[in-house]
């Protein structure tokens, strides 16, 4: 584990074995990036970030993984976008993607196999989310991959909502020659759903279990009714999947989704997200958790090369 001064900010690296993992926890307890030095001396990069000037708009770049937090992607109140209604009726706004990415944290503790930060609420998150709370985000790295645990603990006297999670930026193609469409992704899933205009989940694409990631119609796709926790991608006929693994039971959490993005067909990123549950979960409930008082839940994840 070693300091690096960049861009005005101080970074902190570890290297695992054949991986390095950068991240900056103070800032969104953010992780960004992660690559790996196979057999061969050559690198690759498993998650991505851009070349950069300045660290300024840090909270949207697109690369590492923002952590979602409370609600995943855009929230609706009544059809109109940026807002949410609590149990008790009263309505608040809500950024995409909740606060976390943008927000502050502090470390709780920092060693040689990762790191534990705990949010600071601002005024954005106060206004969002006014609740008595802690919410903490932990990784863990290991040789060829890592574990990030997403913690909310309830301090106050009323049952706390939340359905986080998670946008890793993958690198795709990791080929020298390859492109998107060499690759195949794998989602057991029983339901493929959207989100309209007004928040509603609607159906979504007719999709076979396995398929070619140059598909445009896994872009914006929740995958849902999950019949394992495990999605896993990689190029067709050679070694080095990426699996994707909602916690450690042979069954995925209840209502918990996986979602598929990209920005662009020349992208060089792909984004396979792994939620509680689907966008808007506070209006229409799948995926939607509640923490009683006094009581913590944890959703956890882990990414590994095979």
């Amino acid at each position: 584990m070693e300091k690096i001064p960049h861009l005005g900010e101080t970074l902190t690296r570890w290297r695992v074995g054949g991986s390095t993992f950068v991240a900056l926890p103070e800032k969104g307890a953010r992780l960004m990036y992660w690559n790996l030095t196979t057999g061969d001396g050559s690198v690759r990069d498993v998650i991505v970030w851009p070349e950069l000037k300045t660290l300024d708009a840090f909270a949207k770049v697109r690369g590492g993984n923002p952590i979602l937090f409370p609600f995943c992607a855009r929230t609706f109140d009544k059809g109109e976008l940026g807002y949410w209604r609590d149990a008790k009726g009263v309505r608040r706004p809500m950024p995409i993607h909740g606060f976390a990415r943008q927000g502050e944290f502090r470390t709780l503790r920092i060693d040689s196999g990762g790191f534990e930060a705990v949010l600071v609420p601002g005024g954005e998150a106060k206004a969002c989310y006014p609740f008595d709370y802690e919410f903490r985000v932990e990784y863990r790295f290991a040789e060829l991959g890592l574990t990030c645990k997403l913690t909310l603990e309830n301090l106050g006297s009323e049952p706390l909502p939340w359905s986080a999670g998670h946008h890793f930026y993958f690198a795709l193609p990791w080929s020298e020659g390859a492109g998107r469409g060499d690759y195949f992704i794998r989602i057991p899933a029983g339901r493929r759903l959207r989100q309209d205009a007004s928040g509603r989940l609607v159906a979504g694409p007719a999709l076979s279990a396995l398929e070619r990631m140059d598909n445009p119609a896994l872009i914006d796709t929740i995958h849902a009714d999950l019949r394992d926790p495990e999605v896993v991608f990689g190029e067709k006929g050679f070694p080095g999947d990426v699996a994707v693994r909602l916690g450690s039971d042979e069954s995925p959490p209840p209502g918990s989704a996986f979602v598929t993005w990209t920005q662009a067909d020349d992208s060089p990123f792909y984004c396979v997200e792994p939620w509680m549950g689907p966008p808007n979960a506070p209006e229409h409930g799948m995926g939607l958790h509640l923490v009683a008082p006094g009581k913590r839940e944890t959703f956890t994840v882990s990414v590994s090369v095979r």
